[in-house]
């Protein structure tokens, strides 16, 4: 994302018959990355298809060249970064512990793991880009600018963003809420290293919130 940023200045202006085929295929990649997040059994393939569906709005947002869309596109770059990584990290101790990844098999671990459970919930809610955070600034950046660009283009968006909101609730309901599986029951417990890893993850996502500006003012 950010070499198309670097480069794209270059080769402007863009012709538009070029950059409509790109266009389309960022948009249908979002809808079909978020539909293919809802039938996965893997949970690291789930968060993975979840960050290809993310990186279509910023492909899409970039193209378009307007100042909005750039600020939108390098905010949701920096949030997804962080958001992503924070739950391959949680993925990692899920599996350090149960040695499984199918979501089937590791139901109920809030039981188990409650502290765990809310970093998992507050994550999740990060990645659907609920208020206030900056993923949702800069899916709000996006979503307008691909809406001044072509109006049919909020029917995409709104349907991809409501997906993504399925996915993330699905993901967090199936490995957190349920009845522990009884081959679970002795678990060894979550170190401080792993609620560190995560704080670090959430710190700048939090202060980011109270000055967005570092990030999105680049291209204001």
């Amino acid at each position: 994302g950010y070499g198309l940023i670097r480069i794209s200045p270059v080769l402007n202006p863009h012709p538009q018959n070029l950059m409509f085929p790109i266009l389309i295929l960022a948009l249908w990649g979002i809808l079909m990355t978020s539909s293919i997040c809802l039938r996965q059994t893997d949970l690291k393939a789930l968060i993975a298809y979840s960050s290809v569906s993310h990186m279509g709005l910023v492909t899409a947002a970039i193209i378009v060249q307007t100042p909005w869309g750039l600020t939108g596109a390098m905010t949701l770059m920096i949030a997804h970064g962080l958001t992503s990584s924070a739950l391959f990290a949680l993925a990692n101790t899920n599996y350090e512990r149960t040695h499984t990844r199918t979501l089937l098999l590791v139901r109920g671990l809030q039981l188990a793991f409650p502290l765990m459970s809310t970093w998992w919930l507050l994550i999740n809610l990060t990645n659907m880009a609920m208020p206030p955070t900056i993923n949702l600034l800069g899916e709000l950046f996006i979503i307008s600018t691909l809406f001044n660009w072509s109006t049919p283009t909020i029917i995409i968006t709104g349907i991809g963003t409501l997906i993504t909101a399925t996915y993330s609730l699905y993901m967090f309901l199936m490995t957190q809420r349920g009845s522990i599986s009884t081959q679970f029951r002795l678990l060894p417990p979550t170190h401080t290293r792993e609620h560190l890893n995560l704080i670090l993850h959430l710190l700048p996502l939090g202060l980011l919130i109270m000055k967005p500006a570092l990030i999105s003012g680049l291209f204001t």
